[in-house]
């Protein structure tokens, strides 16, 4: 699956044109029957200052040569946030990049990436590339994502790659408390790493994959919406130490570009605060080359699963694989 730029520019132009009215736009919309949904081109070229023409040529795919001011002016028309403004940019670059400015360059976790993760005690945190393969992690991270290791759609001699587990092992619902909300995240991640490197082959074969096997990625994809993956809170269900709501924070890395480590915390004095502190014990004993015990049943845990996935065989059966 080769990402084609300008099909790219002119869906995503469309796309966030159609979900604007006219009223939320600060224009009179004259006329019941309106034939498009959102504005119309004449509409964003008035707002953004250009011609009918020159808007009608950009959305067709035509950013090659245009100036910066234009962008800007038509981010501020289409009222797009910051990541839609970023992606905006970054397909207009690709749309003038050289041929030789198209591949990403190589990624590997340097020996210090790996240390400051290692220091990091009480924290699940992992580091990630743009296509969200799970390239590093200190032993909790390990820890916490053990279902994305165990998972049966991960390719062998390949990284663990979040986005796959997520789209393609139901074991992802029970992982994930907060499904459907992170399902939209995580294409938009996808979309905007798509406009960014567009020729990645790695990236372009997961989202072929994902299109083909999962009709919920297949539509998500179609809505062209991208989202940041920086701040917020993961509500998840680990299959030993039961719910936790954490909070993550996304840090980049100017010397490693498109890597990013994403570390986890939780409110002190709270269940999920608990629950770390359990999952950093389960850890321990993992190291220690004993099976762990196992824990009794907790609200919030699946009442019906299969014997092969319960909680109290889950630790024992990932520590023996």
């Amino acid at each position: 699956m080769v990402v084609d730029n300008r099909s790219e520019i002119r869906e995503f132009l469309a796309s966030r044109r159609a979900r604007l009215s006219p009223q939320v736009a600060g224009l009179t919309a004259f006329g019941r029957n309106r034939r498009v949904a959102g504005l119309r081109r004449e509409e964003v070229a008035t707002l953004a200052g250009i011609s009918v023409d020159y808007y009608t040529r950009l959305e067709r795919g035509g950013l090659r040569g245009v100036s910066d001011g234009v962008l800007d002016a038509l981010a501020r028309a289409l009222q797009l946030d910051e990541a839609e403004r970023d992606h905006l940019f970054d397909l207009a670059r690709i749309a003038n990049a050289t041929s030789g400015s198209r591949r990403p360059s190589a990624q590997r976790v340097r020996p210090g990436i790996q240390r400051v993760l290692d220091a990091m005690t009480g924290a699940p945190a992992w580091l990630r590339n743009g296509r969200s393969d799970f390239l590093a992690a200190n032993r909790l991270g390990h820890a916490l994502y053990a279902p994305l290791f165990d998972s049966s759609v991960r390719p062998a001699n390949r990284p663990a790659n979040t986005a796959r587990f997520f789209f393609l092992d139901p074991a992802s619902h029970a992982f994930y408390r907060d499904w459907d909300t992170i399902a939209n995240d995580m294409v938009g991640v996808l979309r905007t790493e798509a406009g960014r490197h567009p020729y990645d082959k790695g990236l372009t074969d997961l989202i072929g994959e994902l299109s083909t096997r999962s009709e919920v990625f297949r539509t998500r994809w179609a809505a062209h919406d991208v989202r940041r993956h920086r701040t917020g809170t993961k509500r998840l269900h680990h299959p030993v130490v039961g719910d936790l709501d954490l909070i993550y924070e996304a840090l980049e890395f100017p010397s490693d570009p498109g890597l990013t480590l994403v570390a986890y915390t939780a409110e002190p004095g709270t269940p999920s605060h608990d629950a770390l502190s359990m999952l950093a014990s389960w850890a321990a004993t993992l190291d220690q080359g004993t099976p762990p015990p196992p824990r009794p049943w907790m609200p919030g845990d699946p009442e019906d699963v299969p014997a092969e996935i319960h909680p109290d065989t889950y630790g024992e059966r990932l520590w023996r694989s």
